[in-house]
């Protein structure tokens, strides 16, 4: 668990392994596979070269939505929705050493209901605009400091976030910031995500 924490990059649908590397290069600690297509091959092989580039770089390595890829690939854990597979059945799929979090959004309930079925960790967000959600449900920092109060679980912030705003949400109780464009969408990768990990010094 204290390996959870610090910056989580969420790869954007042209990362690349050289993207990735420099955003490890930069201090990402934890790194999301993230890709909507229904190209199962293309994924598969994106998701094994990422996945190699974790293990050598001792960085952690989530899988999102996908628990088949995830064990395939031998991910360290998955990231699940709403609409995901269950937490429960991701658990039963991985195994007891596999890291399952799981979106709650802006819902401390689903929180809740995420630490009975034995998640790793959970996400809350929106809390900015997000150009990668733009309707996503808006969270607070309150959300941040009732779940360090009441449950055991790290937390991770997402939806929006950038070096500017970031460090109030860890303030608040973030264990981990999760971006996407803030990383991948910049010309200097290595650069923003060291711009987000020197947060966690502070």
């Amino acid at each position: 668990m204290s390996r959870l924490s610090g910056l989580y990059v969420i790869t954007a649908d042209m990362s690349t392994v050289e993207d990735v590397a420099s955003a490890i290069e930069g201090g990402a600690s934890i790194v999301q596979y993230r890709d909507k297509s229904a190209d199962s091959s293309d994924r598969l092989h994106k998701a094994s070269a990422f996945r190699q580039l974790c293990a050598e770089k001792d960085v952690l390595f989530i899988i999102n939505d996908d628990v088949e890829l995830a064990a395939t690939v031998d991910a360290d854990g998955v990231h699940v929705g709403r609409e995901d597979a269950a937490c429960s059945r991701a658990r039963e799929r991985l195994g007891d050493e596999a890291l399952i979090g799981v979106s709650c959004y802006n819902e401390f309930a689903r929180a809740e209901a995420a630490a009975r079925a034995g998640a790793s960790y959970i996400a809350f967000g929106a809390f900015f605009g997000s150009p990668t959600k733009p309707e996503a449900p808006r969270a607070t920092p309150d959300l941040l400091l009732r779940t360090k109060r009441e449950l055991s679980l790290p937390v991770v912030a997402i939806g929006g976030i950038t070096p500017q705003n970031g460090a109030s949400l860890i303030t608040a109780g973030a264990d981990m910031l999760a971006v996407i464009t803030a990383v991948f969408s910049q010309p200097d990768i290595a650069g923003a995500s060291r711009q987000f990990s020197d947060l966690f010094l502070e």
